[in-house]
């Protein structure tokens, strides 16, 4: 933990953006904490809670609330984006109206951009102007929000192009229950955090239809081959997938009820329609948009992804769930150790 104490603000009063808040405000940083509801800045700052999002825990009351994007950004360096990837092209928009300084910008969402096939930092890269973007470093990894607002024991990964930034990202983080490491593989820890929703998706579909572990353990096991398939053909380095970014993202995701997309999953295995899923989620499910981009993504880059194939279809085609299981366990036959050998082949 640093002895360096910084002004941080944190653009996102969801679940995750409050969770990152409270890891801030325990290394004693001064938080500002922006969301664009007054009724719940309002309640951050009179009561220190964030019921909707994070219902039945004390916030500390260093973190200050702000529906004033302006006013939260005064005299700031760094931020913690914590938007949903659809809403990040309109906060920076709103972000390079009035900042006059070059900030920081660490981002915490997991998807890719539907159409452009854009990462997020490549995204925020596109939004910014050199003269106010310092670095771009991307933080992912296995942690729920509900737990690490808990204090309990998470380990996340920051990436970026800026081996220094990360560095100051992992110094502004880490303490004795949020420890973070660095890698600079910056693809590679973007494609394994966004495509981990997918296979999400499919295992939570997968135990709404009644299956087992047996099953599950099989969507995670390939969900993998075809995360790093396609992240590898973008230029990532595939022992990034073996990390916290890659497969312990997707064991957490794929296997807990704290999960958004194995949460809807279920609910489509159940024979939910997708409208209704997302209705009663009430909260941004990034895997759906993620699908989508994937989808076309494979298509780009000419990589088998038939669990993303079969997931497409369930979402925008109407496709019986069943049915798509149905289609994978009849594929044609494949050696696996020759599929996984391909991956390790760094040219």
């Amino acid at each position: 933990m640093s002895n360096k104490k910084e002004k941080v603000a944190v653009i996102g009063a969801g679940s995750w953006g409050t969770a990152l808040a409270m890891v801030l405000a325990d290394n004693e940083h001064e938080v500002r904490l922006w969301g664009h509801k007054q009724e719940q800045i309002e309640e951050i700052n009179r009561f220190h809670t964030n019921q909707k999002y994070l219902p039945n825990i004390q916030l500390s009351e260093s973190i200050i609330g702000y529906s004033s994007l302006q006013e939260a950004l005064e005299d700031i360096e760094v931020i913690i984006l914590a938007v949903p990837t659809k809403a990040i092209r309109e906060v920076l928009g709103k972000i390079r109206e009035f900042q006059l300084s070059k900030l920081t910008i660490v981002h915490v969402s997991k998807g890719i951009e539907p159409d452009t096939l854009l990462r997020i930092s490549e995204m925020i890269e596109e939004e910014m102007p050199n003269d106010l973007l310092n670095a771009v470093v991307v933080l992912s990894g296995p942690s729920h929000a509900e737990e690490v607002s808990l204090r309990h024991p998470t380990t996340v990964t920051v990436s970026s192009h800026d081996e220094a930034a990360a560095k100051r990202v992992q110094d502004l983080f880490m303490n004795q229950n949020f420890r973070v490491y660095t890698n600079l593989d910056v693809i590679g820890v973007e494609i394994g955090g966004a495509l981990k929703n997918i296979i999400a998706l499919a295992a939570g579909i997968s135990d709404g239809l009644g299956y087992g572990d047996n099953a599950k353990a099989a969507l995670i096991t390939r969900g993998l081959a075809e995360i790093a398939r396609l992240g590898t053909k973008m230029g990532a380095n595939p022992l990034t997938f073996l990390g916290l970014s890659g497969i312990g993202d997707l064991i957490v995701t794929c296997t807990s009820v704290h999960s958004r997309n194995w949460r809807a999953g279920n609910m489509l295995g159940k024979g939910m329609k997708l409208e209704e899923v997302l209705e009663n989620m009430g909260m941004v499910v990034e895997g759906v948009r993620t699908t989508k981009a994937a989808h076309q993504l494979s298509e780009k880059y000419a990589v088998r992804m038939p669990i993303t194939d079969e997931l497409y279809r369930v979402l925008f085609n109407e496709y019986h769930p069943k049915d798509a299981v149905d289609n994978l366990m009849g594929r044609l036959k494949t050696n696996e150790m020759e599929d996984l050998t391909n991956l390790l082949i760094i040219e």
